[in-house]
């Protein structure tokens, strides 16, 4: 399974590993898994840290440099054909975080792992929840 990780569930692999459920840190450590993140997660990152919402250990150019070893993740770049599905991508609702990694899911053909509730709810998008 090809999975792209929600920004908070990568945040947590690392910050705050007891809220990813077992379910979904079984499939997230199997090597049959590919895992992806898309660059609007770095993006959500910064925008948290400059908000002062969360503090990393590290200069965070270099925690993202490490974390994408650690995890082997995969980046899902923002390509023309993501920008053209999100002509496509309407949520019902104002979060262009999320119509991006809706967007990018489904160009890239990937499963998106979530414990946000609006995006639980999103017909025709495969979903591995973290409940």
């Amino acid at each position: 399974m090809k999975l792209l990780l929600d920004t908070h569930i990568w945040i947590w692999t690392h910050l705050e590993p007891w809220n990813i459920s077992s379910e979904v840190t079984n499939e997230l450590a199997s090597s049959r898994n590919e895992l992806w993140l898309s660059p609007l997660s770095i993006w959500e990152l910064v925008l948290l840290v400059e908000k002062k919402r969360l503090e990393l250990n590290a200069d965070m150019g270099e925690w993202v440099q490490q974390s994408m070893k650690d995890l082997g993740l995969q980046e899902a770049p923002f390509t023309s054909a993501v920008a053209h599905e999100l002509r496509f991508t309407m949520l019902g609702y104002r979060d262009p975080g999320d119509r991006f990694l809706v967007a990018t899911a489904k160009v890239y053909d990937l499963t998106l792992v979530t414990a946000d509730q609006r995006l639980l709810q999103i017909p025709d998008l495969p979903i591995l929840a973290n409940r």
